[in-house]
């Protein structure tokens, strides 16, 4: 009997809150914003269509069908994304990882260069304006207001006193030497832009993310990216093997050993690949290899954090698999940076994050794994041995520590002045602009450019975000966002003081490093969130008698 009635408590439903009923107004109010919201869709699309049309056929006659093209769908592109900021940021996200693949696969125009800026500029002037309205800082966080300011002032100096000065008084030069086809101001304002202009993408990302749906939302995407792209760089080597692309085999002299668009291999853009001469360099998805090194770089942070906190096992394994092709890719893609960076940046996660004490998490991710990257190396040990002698060989040729000393060194005796030689004067996508100087390592770039008071300001700024980013991530009190923040807080120390190459100049980190500090700056606000909802459901679990 005793039995029987433990046996009906149980099976016994609990009261559920019943969900009121919407009244014939509110049906209504609702009708009325989704015929309103269609209309406002349906007239964005006629306008926005009519005007790049227009401005195609002006492109058309100017510059041909190669411009015409880019410039209507940029103008379409444009209009949704101030209409719409945060579809406009995804897609953005979205696009700077095969943005060098759709560049040549739609004829490799100038204008599709900067194509990522038709989501990021109007997205950004959108949330500005919203902002503006609700009264609410466009700035995040706060404490980097003053550094970032100071920065500013000292690249306006520059641009105004420096390019300003070579605009207007250009060097004198020889009688039968031609003068120079320059536009300093130009290039400083372009070279401005790549070293400041994606600081405004912490505040994009703090408002884009609203709520842990939007947060799991971005995390998953940026793994499903990361998975396409590692899917597609192996694709792209396994091409080249097999010899269904020839690469740069077969050809002469230095052409052996030179990137070139003419062994580009379905997608991203120039490669080589001259396994006879042990010499292969592949772009993955993106333009050049030196990104796609960037990248694989970058992805082993986020791959990281989704495998150690996604609250969706599916997910962590998503996020093993994602980080099994990261390593994968590093080592096929022949770039000794990613080879030697990636594993390294792992170790460094699993000790500066705490993870290598989870053992319930670490153990299993950690034998799936080495049991891939086991299965890897036994199938293919020839590979694995020639990148590893090419690394070792490049080391021993030329060290990282004296190459870096060495650059400061050598910008540091040429620079024109404390206000540096000019803005973009060693920015490679300033070329077009006038004349640049090769700096092969960030900060001796920066000294360049802006001198070392525009130097300094900048560590300053880097430095303040730094130890912002530390103290926000370890006031989490969620396990998972902390852990999170965490892996994204290493990746912030690690590329703020990072010399070697400029991948603040180039995409994907460029772009990863400033929107990622702001989805940090966010976990604090959403463990809140989570912390007021648990109560709130405790406190409606108590209401009902369920506890």
């Amino acid at each position: 009997m005793a039995k029987t009635k433990q046996k009906f408590k149980r099976s016994k439903k609990q009261p559920q809150p019943e969900t009121p009923a919407l009244s014939l107004k509110e049906r209504l109010a609702q009708k009325r914003k989704a015929a309103q919201t269609r209309k406002e869709l349906t007239t964005l699309l006629t306008t926005a269509t009519f005007g790049g049309v227009f401005v195609g056929i002006v492109l058309f006659f100017v510059a041909g069908i190669k411009a015409a093209i880019p410039g209507v769908l940029g103008i379409i592109v444009m209009s949704f994304c101030f209409k719409y900021p945060r579809q406009g940021l995804y897609a953005f996200i979205i696009y700077v990882p095969i943005g060098g693949t759709i560049t040549y696969y739609l004829g490799n125009s100038p204008i599709l260069q900067l194509a990522k800026e038709a989501f990021y500029i109007p997205a950004l002037i959108g949330i500005w304006q919203t902002c503006r309205k609700q009264g609410l800082p466009v700035l995040i966080p706060p404490g980097i207001k003053i550094p970032l300011y100071i920065v500013l002032g000292c690249s306006l100096l520059t641009l105004v006193f420096v390019n300003g000065g070579q605009q207007f008084n250009p060097p004198s030069v020889g009688l039968l030497e031609k003068a120079p086809n320059e536009i300093p101001l130009g290039m400083g304002i372009l070279g401005l832009k790549v070293f400041l202009g994606y600081v405004p993408l912490i505040g994009c990302a703090y408002y884009l993310v609203r709520n842990k749906r939007d947060f799991l939302f971005l995390s998953r995407l940026q793994i499903v990216l990361i998975l396409i792209c590692c899917v597609l760089g192996v694709i792209q080597y396994l091409l080249l093997q097999t010899g269904i692309c020839q690469g740069t085999r077969g050809l002469e002299g230095d052409a052996l050993f030179k990137a070139t668009l003419e062994a580009r291999c379905y997608f991203g853009g120039a490669l080589v690949y001259s396994p006879e001469e042990g010499v292969i360099r592949l772009p993955g998805t993106f333009v050049a290899p030196w990104q796609w090194a960037w990248f694989l770089i970058a992805s082993t942070f986020f791959t990281f954090a989704t495998g150690f906190t996604d609250p969706s096992i599916i997910w962590r394994m998503l996020g093993l698999g994602s980080l099994a092709l990261v390593f994968i890719n590093s080592v096929v893609s022949g770039q000794r940076i990613a080879l030697a960076l990636v594993p390294t940046c792992f170790a460094i996660l699993l000790l500066l994050t705490g993870q290598i004490a989870n053992l319930k998490r670490f153990i299993p991710i950690g034998i799936g794994l080495a049991l891939i990257l086991g299965i890897a190396m036994v199938t293919n040990p020839a590979v694995v041995q020639e990148r590893t002698e090419s690394f070792t060989s490049r080391w021993d040729a030329s060290p990282p520590q004296d190459f870096i000393i060495q650059q400061f060194e050598e910008n540091w005796k040429n620079v024109d002045g404390p206000l540096g030689s000019g803005l973009g004067r060693a920015t490679n996508s300033a070329r077009a602009m006038g004349s640049t100087k090769l700096v092969e390592t960030y900060y001796p770039k920066v000294l360049y450019e802006v001198g070392i008071v525009g130097l300094l300001a900048f560590i300053a700024l880097v430095t303040t975000l730094t130890i912002i980013a530390f103290k926000t991530y370890r006031s989490i009190k969620n396990r998972n966002f902390r852990s999170y923040g965490a892996a994204l807080w290493v990746f912030i120390l690690f590329i703020s003081y990072n010399t070697y190459y400029y991948p603040l100049d180039v995409d994907p980190v460029a772009v990863y490093y400033w929107f990622f500090a702001g989805v940090l700056f966010k976990l604090p606000v959403l463990d809140k969130q989570e912390k007021k909802d648990a109560d709130s459901q405790q406190k409606t679990k108590l209401k009902h008698g369920q506890i």
